[in-house]
């Protein structure tokens, strides 16, 4: 343990860099393989077994059910156990349902291994528990950490569904889920969390930011009046955060973004097609939008620690509305690849949003209880978007009025982005 006159300079010796690294690690390899890859696998599936593709796409949408509808119960995991037993915890689940579907061969094996295994262990072992270890490190750079680890899940989505469609052409569908199920439990379980996380600075003698106590009120007391970038100087109780208005400000402002990117991502080939592009500058456009959105998780990061997280998600879903109305206004070619590059700017930026709001206003304690409750909400937008827009087309012959109203919305979300200023204190 450190004694309490020991000084750490610029970060010398600070632990919480071996564990950011250790968060994206997991990030990147759990985000990589659970969001990106299944949709590699699922024709294979379906080639491989005669099933339809309702059935097997399915699978997927019970996964992030299981991942986003119980994060209360994570949150309160996280509270009592601390992210790094999560970490494994969840993570381990995810190599167990990724080694079940090496043996898969009934659709009710897919809904077990990957939609309650492989969810729950993601919902688990990854965005609460990866972001709390950031907020527990950092507080000057809290937005730089949650846009380095957010960032590395943007960078698995890019690499793992070519090494997840390389696996199954050299190995077969089989062995290309048990090789998955052995990369998660390597990188995830063994690497990420048993050796470089740990759960916060005070278990080994440090502080956040890897400042010294005799520092430590000066920083516990940076606030918007002393800072271009606020910080509470308070911990809030969970209750009385969600009695504040500012909580559903933030909750509807990122549950727009997510029911924009729900729509987008499942909608955007067959709406570009409809209105006369080719299948493949369709699916180039929606391939630009996971890799802009790097820029956007890595910009917000960089910016978050010199400017105030509420004008950078103003400025974000400024971005995003722009590149909205272009979508909806426009059958040129540029300017489709223009809406793209701006769409997951945005998107990216906007995701990064939600933990750092929550950590900037309302501390480090009861963090993963509130991030707990508002999550559901955003992943229930994220699913309902697909269906809303899929239904309107199928009753107007036309996605027109979907994506108007996910634009409406995210005009919505800026609004609410405007207006969420910092919570008055509790006292």
């Amino acid at each position: 343990m450190i004694e309490n006159s020991k000084v750490i300079k610029n970060g010398a010796g600070f632990y919480g860099w071996i564990a950011l690294v250790g968060a994206m690690l997991v990030y990147f390899t759990t985000s990589g393989i659970f969001f990106y890859s299944y949709g590699v696998f699922l024709p294979a599936m379906c080639n491989e077994y005669g099933w339809s593709r309702a059935m097997v796409g399915g699978g997927l949408s019970v996964a992030l059910l299981g991942f986003g509808l119980p994060s209360p119960l994570i949150g309160a995991s996280i509270a009592r156990f601390g992210p790094r037993v999560n970490i494994v915890f969840g993570n381990l689940l995810v190599a167990v349902g990724l080694a079940g579907m090496s043996i898969a061969t009934e659709v009710w094996h897919i809904y077990l291994f990957y939609g309650i295994l492989v969810g729950f262990g993601a919902g688990f072992g990854l965005y609460l528990t990866c972001t709390t270890v950031v907020n527990n490190w950092f507080i000057r750079k809290r937005s730089l950490g949650m846009g380095l680890v957010i960032s590395a899940g943007g960078l698995g989505g890019f690499l793992f569904p070519p090494l997840a469609t390389w696996l199954i052409s050299n190995i077969g569908l089989q062995m290309a889920w048990l090789a998955l199920a052995i990369i998660q439990l390597a990188c995830a379980v063994l690497i990420g969390g048993l050796i470089l996380v740990r759960n916060r600075p005070e278990d080994i003698g440090q502080l956040p930011d890897g400042i010294s106590n005799a520092h430590a009120n000066e920083i516990e007391e940076t606030t918007g009046n002393s800072s271009r970038v606020y910080q509470s100087s308070m911990d809030w109780q969970t209750q009385q955060a969600i009695r504040k208005s500012t909580t559903w400000l933030i909750t509807t402002l990122c549950a727009a973004n997510f029911l924009a990117i729900g729509t987008v991502t499942a909608h955007q080939v067959a709406y570009l097609k409809d209105i006369g592009f080719s299948p493949i500058v369709a699916a180039m456009t929606l391939g630009l939008i996971p890799g802009m959105s790097i820029f956007g998780r890595l910009g917000f990061g960089f910016l978050g620690v010199r400017f105030e997280v509420r004008h950078l998600a103003v400025v974000s879903f400024i971005i995003q509305v722009t590149a909205l109305i272009i979508l909806l206004t426009t059958k040129t070619l540029l300017l489709i690849y223009i809406y793209a590059m701006l769409f997951g700017i945005s998107n990216g930026a906007l995701v990064v949003a939600l933990p750092t709001f929550i950590g900037a206003y309302y501390g480090r304690t009861h963090y993963t209880q509130i991030l707990g409750l508002i999550f559901p909400l955003t992943i229930v937008a994220e699913a309902a978007g697909p269906i809303i827009a899929g239904a309107i087309n199928d009753a107007m012959g036309t996605y027109i009025p979907a994506f108007a109203i996910i634009t409406s919305f995210s005009t919505v979300g800026l609004l609410c982005a405007i207006l969420a200023y910092p919570p008055k204190s509790h006292e």
